[in-house]
């Protein structure tokens, strides 16, 4: 988390939110928090999932073993899921990419467009007209 931590300023300016969503307890978080050095600089909220409703909801629990996969959800605004990444256990968050996604997402409302694999911003975005396709 502190790699997400390290990027939070980036998606804040993006006018998005980060929820740290764990099937662990509040009060594990909070002990967690206070005794990890790497959580330090951890300002987003950290939600517990005991429940297991939150998890099961954007489909990435796993009942064998009760605990979320490593997953990212991208929400918009209006509540719509835009992308999901599932990360296997033993390998990390491509967090420059959540960034990147998180332009593309402006980008494309701005302009209408779509973006191409690899784009970076300032580059140009791509036509999503379906007549197009094939020709591009």
């Amino acid at each position: 988390m502190a790699a997400v931590a390290a990027v939070y300023p980036y998606i804040k300016a993006l006018n998005a939110e980060i929820l740290s969503i764990s099937t662990d307890s509040a009060f594990s978080h909070k002990v967690f928090k206070e005794t990890s050095p790497s959580l330090k600089n951890v300002t987003f909220p950290m939600v517990s999932d005991r429940t297991h409703v939150i998890s099961r909801a954007y489909r990435v629990l796993d009942e064998n073993i009760g605990a979320a996969f490593r997953a990212s959800v991208f929400i918009d605004p209006e509540g719509v899921i835009r992308a999901k990444l599932v990360y296997p256990g033993n390998v990390g968050r491509n967090l420059p990419e959540h960034v990147r996604m998180l332009q593309a997402f402006e980008y494309a409302k701005q302009t209408g467009k779509g973006v191409p694999a690899n784009w970076v911003p300032g580059q140009e975005g791509i036509s999503t007209d379906p007549s197009n396709i094939g020709n591009i």
